[in-house]
């Protein structure tokens, strides 16, 4: 009888150390999915810059990402030899990429003619090289600490808990999408890049100076990109060189996955994909995570090459 009592006893300790391990184990999963929920505002915002331009000329701006994170060197700057609060350097990487979008139109699009997608793809293909060396040359490759916001806050709700810092990325990732949807859908400028997205002849006849709308367009889609650029450094503490090229690629994956032109769909995406990275990222490690999400890219490629939502901005 007291043998097995004792194998009762044993048998119930070993079962609740199972349950108490594998409810860790959900925490931390749905923690680490949670996290990158938020992270994934970042993403978001850089499909959305991809998606706007391919809506408006029917072409990738490949040097976008380069743009975003040059703009966030300047901000950096700004912090270092002026000790500005991080909000203004979140205005200042935000304006510096509006201008590096418009210079990138005027230089890697405007004068390529309109049905030679390649030549402006391998232009702005060489935009993004050119960002790239000049930020390498002047940081000598070497990375920074990057300024953030509510560090030190964290908000616990029962077993889980939101990081501050997190939590104001995602905020202004909601922000910036909001207005830009209002600026798109309520504005005579929202109307014209619509127009000119759906059909760039009829809107030239209507008065539509379509060159213009689209330097509009692509400081918009920069503005977007200096956010998301200061956005990422701020969440992960660090600003690098080496940022440019994932934050490209993953802008990619993102604008595929959504969907070409779908401006909800890059939205979706983007949380989607931080969500989908940081389970990999918690379940097989930092060296494997990327390897899962470009998987991921395949498998939409191949099963569902429109993306989540079909286009919705088209150009005939």
């Amino acid at each position: 009888m007291f043998y097995i009592k004792q194998r009762d006893f044993f048998k119930e300790s070993f079962d609740s150390t199972i349950m108490d391990e594998f409810f860790f184990e959900v925490v931390e999963i749905t923690q680490s999915v949670w996290d990158g929920i938020l992270f994934g505002s970042t993403y978001a915002l850089i499909g959305i810059g991809f998606t706007l331009i391919f809506g408006a000329m029917g072409k990738l701006n490949m040097a976008y990402a380069g743009a975003a994170i040059a703009g966030a060197y300047v901000g950096l700057a700004v912090s270092m030899f002026f000790d500005a609060p991080i909000i203004l350097v979140f205005a200042v990487s935000a304006l510096v990429s509006t201008l590096m979008g418009y210079i990138v139109y005027q230089t890697c699009f405007r004068f390529i003619p309109t049905h030679n997608h390649l030549a402006a793809l391998m232009a702005s293909v060489g935009g993004l090289f050119l960002i790239d060396e000049v930020i390498v040359l002047a940081t000598r490759g070497s990375p920074m600490n990057f300024p953030g916001l509510f560090e030190d806050a964290y908000f616990e709700i029962g077993p889980f808990g939101i990081r501050g810092d997190l939590l104001f990325v995602f905020f202004i990732g909601i922000v910036s999408t909001v207005v830009l949807l209002y600026v798109l859908f309520k504005t005579r400028l929202g109307m014209a890049t619509r127009a000119v997205a759906q059909q760039d002849v009829a809107a030239q006849l209507c008065g539509i100076n379509i060159h213009r709308t689209n330097s509009i367009t692509f400081s918009i889609a920069g503005l977007l990109g200096g956010i998301a650029g200061a956005m990422t450094a701020a969440a992960v503490g660090v600003l690098s060189p080496v940022m440019t090229l994932p934050l490209t690629i993953k802008g990619l994956i993102v604008t595929v996955i959504g969907g070409l032109g779908s401006i909800p769909g890059a939205i979706i995406a983007g949380l989607f994909v931080g969500a989908f990275e940081n389970f990999f990222l918690y379940i097989r490690g930092i060296d494997e995570r990327d390897m899962y999400v470009v998987a991921l890219l395949f498998i939409f490629l191949v099963f569902r090459p429109n993306g989540i939502f079909s286009k919705t901005i088209t150009r005939d």
